[in-house]
């Protein structure tokens, strides 16, 4: 978001302090990842989560596969893959997100199935919750 606040500094108009924060809550046996980035769209988190919900081991395998003559380097950074892995020690993952051209979603998943809802609390940029079994 940093980058397009260059040409429209309104785009930071919810807030200016960019940050990520960890939080942990043993108690929920939840890790809470929030950050005031760009945040997503209901269409990007169908898209681009949803997506990898449905059919992330296939497309991680295939690129895998692919790299074996060549580079995997194409794969660090990839949200698909950087995200999936969260389904590696949670059993459900819940993203709440808001973009500024949307209003703000929730998109929960269990790794076999997702949905995606208005959320009725206050706004929020991005939190990812990791409910990680006891």
């Amino acid at each position: 978001i940093r980058f397009m606040s260059l040409p429209d500094p309104n785009v930071l108009s919810a807030t200016s302090d960019l940050k990520v924060m960890i939080k942990p809550d043993k108690e929920n046996h939840a890790l809470h990842i929030i950050d005031t980035g760009i945040g997503m769209t209901r269409q990007d988190l169908v898209k681009n989560l949803g997506t990898i919900a449905k059919s992330g081991t296939s497309e991680f395998l295939a690129k895998m596969e692919e790299g074996e003559n060549g580079s995997q380097s194409d794969l660090i950074g990839q949200i698909g893959v950087g995200f999936y892995s969260s389904f590696l020690v949670a059993d459900t993952v819940v993203v709440t997100s808001k973009n500024n051209d949307d209003e703000q979603y929730v998109w929960e998943s269990d790794a076999a199935s997702f949905s995606v809802s208005k959320d009725p609390e206050g706004e929020v940029t991005f939190r990812s919750i990791l409910y990680v079994p006891k």
